[in-house]
């Protein structure tokens, strides 16, 4: 039995809910947008609007709801007439949250729920939860076709502040895509699931695909032309500052989906890709790689910082590793299914051998070769920045290091070493050797040698 009186509550009118300590009653007053507990009055409560109260007939059928005619200017809560739209749903990835458009009020609050640290964001009027483990299969299972569109919007970290302000005053301020661009999206993922594209390509396609046809709105991807891109580049990716890869990203993105999905006439070879950088990479000395390793009094972090440099890894790369992945008696490390879907094998001494079985005495990791600290749970990348993060402020090195150093520094000092260029792209499992022999401009081993003419005046 549940009573309810129309009380004076924080400035606002309220209705308290009177009833017998019961779980299953808590759960459902807990579904009610706006649902709040009073230790004053000892007793639940929720707003007195149209939302709220529907929300709890909702729930409590029959019930009667003093003060509601006033509050709603009708004696009955119609659920046809609910602001929401309930056949529109739509599910996207933003820096590891996933953000439903879901109203509150809708019957699916239980299942949200039960995910864990899923939160309403009243402001946004929104769920938002975790993206982590298979909680997006999950909703993507459940909501099946009553899906809008899926938009994967996976972190990148990215190194200028501005990109990441632009982009997300640029989301925020956006006008809406048209249903059926939606739609097209939807089919420009499932497309790219199917050619096997990695989970951070579709990510970021996508979120290309979305960004430029917002930018073109109220234009419908049929209508679309070149003099389009060029005035997208200008006016927002210039404009904002926005790197030469994410331009990149961007023509790529919507060459395949101007292409495979819409199948318009538009030439999109008209799409160029900006001229080409040629940036050095950014290579540490042995000593501070050294002074780098030394600085972690972790085991697992210093356990995996060596492994990174000892096998030139990336850092999916190491994150990705199982325990089998090691091979003690040959001395190998067999790195699978990496960037372009290519295995690999490198060596490793017996020292960085050693190093991993003390790691694997103490934390016996279940499934995977790192694991964050449930068990059988995937190191996230964001932690092992952090690691390194430490490690160098305990190193008292101030350049801004990233993961990515750690692989160039090895392939460099292997090149310094006399190693051969051919076996160094194996190891590194580049497709091209171009790309590997950008380590002869940073290797110091011959430019040691030259003679400055300025010497001999």
């Amino acid at each position: 039995m549940i009573t309810v009186t129309k009380i004076f509550h924080r400035d606002a009118d309220r209705l308290k809910l009177d009833f017998p300590y019961n779980t299953n009653m808590v759960v459902k007053v807990r579904k009610i947008n706006g649902a709040a507990y009073s230790s004053t009055h000892k007793a639940w409560h929720i707003p007195l609007t149209d939302e709220a109260v529907y929300q709890f007939q909702s729930q409590f059928p029959g019930v009667d709801v003093p003060g509601w005619e006033k509050a709603a200017g009708r004696e009955t809560a119609d659920p046809e007439k609910t602001p929401f739209d309930m056949n529109s749903i739509v599910i996207e990835v933003v820096e590891r949250k996933i953000v439903i458009n879901l109203p509150k009020n809708d019957n699916d609050t239980g299942f949200l729920n039960t995910f864990k640290y899923s939160r309403w964001n009243q402001a946004a009027l929104c769920w938002e939860i975790p993206n982590y483990k298979d909680n997006l299969e999950l909703l993507k299972s459940y909501f099946g076709n009553r899906l809008t569109a899926v938009f994967f919007r996976e972190h990148q970290v990215v190194a200028a502040t501005s990109q990441k302000a632009a982009k997300r005053e640029f989301r925020q301020g956006k006008p809406a895509l048209h249903t059926e661009s939606m739609l097209q999206i939807l089919n420009f993922q499932k497309w790219l699931e199917y050619k096997r594209y990695s989970p951070s390509t579709i990510g970021s396609y996508s979120e290309a695909v979305q960004t430029f046809l917002s930018f073109v709105f109220p234009k419908t991807p049929e209508e679309v032309v070149p003099e389009d891109m060029i005035r997208f580049v200008n006016e927002y990716i210039i404009a904002n500052e926005l790197s030469y890869s994410y331009q990149n990203q961007v023509v790529n993105g919507t060459k395949l989906f101007f292409r495979e999905v819409v199948k318009s006439k538009l030439d999109v070879e008209k799409f160029e890709r900006p001229r080409c950088q040629h940036k050095l990479p950014n290579v540490l000395s042995k000593q501070e790689v050294s002074s780098i390793l030394k600085a972690s009094g972790n085991v697992k972090h210093r356990t995996m910082l060596s492994l990174i440099y000892a096998c030139g890894l990336r850092r999916g790369e190491i994150l990705h590793l199982l325990p089998g992945d090691v091979d003690s008696k040959r001395n190998l490390l067999i790195i699978r299914q990496a960037k372009g879907k290519k295995d690999r094998v490198v060596p490793i001494s017996e020292k960085v051998i050693a190093m991993l079985r003390t790691y694997y005495e103490m934390y016996r990791p279940q499934k995977w070769l790192f694991e964050g600290q449930d068990a059988g749970e995937q190191y996230s990348e964001q932690s092992i920045q952090s690691v390194l993060k430490q490690a160098l402020a305990k190193a008292g090195i101030r350049k801004p290091v990233t993961l990515h150093w750690l692989r160039h520094s090895y392939a460099t000092h292997l090149l310094e070493a006399g190693t051969d260029l051919r076996y160094i792209q194996e190891l590194l499992g580049h497709k091209s050797s171009k790309t590997t022999e950008i380590y002869t401009h940073v290797s110091t081993k011959s430019l040691q040698n030259i003679k400055s003419p300025f010497d001999d005046l």
